[in-house]
């Protein structure tokens, strides 16, 4: 369809921003724009692809093929790449996949509109065209890491860290009040590195109270925090502003000492156990979201029963695994081999997700004759369905409420819990 563009994003969320400030660009300049499209008929695709993992990678390779062959049947006309693994593979797909027209790095994505023969719309810098359903949004606070995890090629992709104004922020997220949002993800590489670059101090908790005074920003929630050094005061922020979420996304990757100075994460065991406690102590209710790794170079069966008998003492509230994928360039890749079979991942990260599966059905059922805020994100055929400032969007469970009267997606309820699942909980709207 002649001035329609379609937009598909791969990765995570701060891709998902980038996306979304395209597509505004692009409908700034006259374009019908839709994105991820179950059934792409645009005559111009942009595709934002992942880098991070082999998995990320093959799936943004797959998608690329897949739109180059409708290009070659003469279904499109034009094809763009960018993002992370445009940025870091630009010479070898340019020279594989020659059916796209051009390929864009992370950060260079304001040239395709350039190379569109349109503009650039100043005026509209932090304005985006949302994918999310217009209750809630992400916002990205940096960009880059400086971080030097012995397994992540992130920093090879995305640069230094680089915090974005504390103003510039605000005046962000007060346009996206002004349009209904009510609920906002703060997301970056590293929140809790936020500011150290620009201002020579750390600046999230600040940064997080400034936004809390913000009218009609409702819940704020924050992802991708990072253990070693962290700015106690955010505590405080959480457990007395009410619209910050008692939520928290640290991933922490692995807890035996070996594989914490192995994966080179500047932060030891015991101060890992500590750091949970001062969280549970200082923000009563605190649901901690955790990423762990399986399977790193060196790990043993040892270091493995270590991390299970931690998470089973733990008990996080939310807890995500991944078998590790050796990338080119990294520490990982320079000095170790991989040297944990694929089979022993698989089977290492299965036996965590099983053990977690168990603790959030218990922290789950705990929660069964609770009544709870909840926001509506859409109307089901048998549902309503929900989330709790426990639950974020996309990672974590729902709260799926019997139909008894009309709600509205975007408000706010209380909803007392019924039943629970291993990941969802059932309720009915308190009367």
């Amino acid at each position: 369809m002649k001035n329609r563009i379609d937009v598909i994003t791969l990765g995570c969320s701060k891709n998902l921003v980038d996306s979304e400030l395209l597509m505004r660009q692009l409908v700034a300049n006259g374009y019908t724009v839709d994105h991820d499209p179950a059934d792409p008929r645009g005559d111009i695709a942009v595709i934002n692809t992942c880098g991070f993992i082999g998995d990320a990678k093959e799936e943004s390779i797959n998608m690329i093929l897949e739109f180059a062959e409708a290009k070659k049947a003469n279904r499109l006309k034009k094809l763009f790449v960018m993002g992370c693994l445009s940025e870091r593979y630009m010479n070898e797909l340019q020279a594989e996949i020659p059916e796209v027209d051009k390929f864009y790095g992370k950060f260079a994505w304001k040239n395709l509109i350039a190379d569109l023969g349109k503009s650039y719309y100043k005026d509209l810098a932090f304005d985006r065209s949302l994918s999310t359903p217009p209750h809630y949004a992400y916002v990205k606070i940096s960009e880059g890491c400086d971080r030097t995890c012995s397994y992540c090629s992130i920093p090879i992709m995305t640069g230094k860290y680089k915090s974005r104004p504390v103003e510039e922020i605000e005046e962000e997220v007060k346009r996206l009040v002004s349009q209904g949002v009510r609920e906002f993800q703060f997301i970056a590489q590293d929140l809790t590195y936020y500011g150290l670059d620009r201002y020579r101090k750390m600046m999230l908790p600040g940064l997080v109270e400034r936004i809390a005074d913000i009218e009609g920003a409702e819940w704020i929630r924050l992802h991708y925090a990072y253990p070693a050094h962290f700015p106690f005061e955010l505590l405080r922020v959480m457990r007395e502003r009410d619209n910050v979420c008692n939520y928290l996304d640290i991933a922490l990757q692995h807890i035996s000492d070996n594989m914490l100075s192995k994966m080179r994460r500047n932060i030891t065991k015991q101060q890992t156990v500590d750091l949970i406690a001062r969280f549970r102590e200082e923000v009563p209710g605190i649901h901690l979201r955790t990423t762990m790794m399986v399977g790193h170079p060196g790990e043993t069966e040892q270091d493995f029963e270590e991390l299970l008998e931690f998470v089973k003492e733990t008990r996080f509230e939310r807890l995500g695994a991944f078998p590790y994928s050796h990338e080119e360039d990294t520490y990982c890749d320079r000095n170790y081999t991989d040297d944990v079979p694929a089979g022993i991942k698989q089977e290492r990260m299965n036996m965590l997700m099983e053990l977690q599966e168990s603790i959030a059905s218990s922290i789950n059922e705990s929660k069964v004759g609770q009544t709870l805020k909840v926001i509506i994100d859409r109307e089901d055929p048998d549902y309503f369905v929900g989330r709790t400032e426990f639950d974020s969007p996309e990672v974590d469970g729902e709260v799926l409420i019997e139909k008894g009267g009309l709600l509205q997606v975007g408000e706010f309820y209380e909803v007392r819990i019924t039943s629970a699942m291993p990941f969802d909980l059932m309720g009915i709207v308190a009367s």
